[in-house]
């Protein structure tokens, strides 16, 4: 259980890795005319990714979940996925990605990188992480709750997104 703590903690220094550029790509964002919007929805989404983290150590150790090497090899994988296709989103949209919904009015979507293939490729990392990181060490219980209550959030969190780019003239949107 040491290496799955140190995997989950691992996450957590990245998603505080995330919240420091994404504060600092705020502050780009604003600068040019941003608007924030969607912050109802924020806090929940902060609760529930933290809540991911902690379920996922809690199970293990509480439910003395056991480690199965085909599935947590395998979700491992996912997992490092995962944060790839994350950075790649980061990377791509540069100071425009934010973990807050901030689109700056007439700048054209962005295309390039994984958004030549998905709409919101940043969610298939995040769906797939929440899948995977509880699975690594069989926390299966922690890998549902997260995605039953992930898939009504980005319900509402792609309608808002997607809203406040038509509104920022954000070109065609599908």
């Amino acid at each position: 259980m040491i290496w799955y703590t140190a995997l989950v903690l691992a996450v957590g220094a990245e998603r505080v890795a995330e919240l420091a550029v994404a504060r600092r790509n705020a502050r780009w964002s604003l600068a040019r005319g941003a608007v924030e919007r969607g912050r109802g929805h924020y806090p929940p989404m902060v609760v529930l990714h933290t809540g991911l983290l902690f379920g996922c150590l809690a199970e293990v150790a509480l439910a003395d979940r056991p480690f199965v090497p085909v599935l947590g090899w395998t979700m491992l994988a996912v997992v490092v996925a995962a944060q790839g296709l994350r950075w790649w989103c980061v990377r791509t949209l540069g100071p425009r990605w934010n973990t807050r919904v901030l689109v700056v009015p007439g700048l054209p979507l962005v295309t390039d990188g994984p958004y030549r293939l998905l709409r919101h490729p940043n969610y298939v990392a995040v769906a797939a992480e929440g899948v995977a990181l509880p699975l690594v060490h069989g926390a299966w219980l922690t890998a549902l709750v997260f995605t039953v209550l992930n898939a009504a959030l980005l319900t509402v969190r792609t309608r808002c997104e997607n809203s406040a780019l038509r509104m920022a003239g954000a070109g065609a949107l599908p």
